[in-house]
């Protein structure tokens, strides 16, 4: 069965919400053992700086390789065969 839109876009902004809550949650947990100590304000800055850049990162990638299947839908990265006399 096909996901509709609707739910592809449930599907994206569940994604984010808990990226962001991974992300928070991670710095809270690392941050201290590498001697770093932030507030909460500045954990979840940091995690929408980081969600934003996952999203752009994976917004490229998406488009990239669609790009990519395109050219191959096409033929247009097939190498032209080599005649044998």
């Amino acid at each position: 069965m096909k996901q509709t839109r609707a739910m592809s876009l449930v599907e994206a902004i569940a994604n984010v919400v808990v990226g962001y809550g991974v992300a928070v949650v991670t710095q809270i947990l690392i941050f201290p053992i590498f001697g770093l100590h932030t507030t909460l304000a500045q954990n979840l800055k940091m995690g929408a700086i980081f969600t934003v850049v996952s999203i752009a990162r994976s917004f490229a990638l998406r488009r990239a390789f669609e790009g990519i299947r395109m050219l191959s839908a096409t033929g247009a990265t097939a190498a032209p065969k080599e005649r044998r006399s």
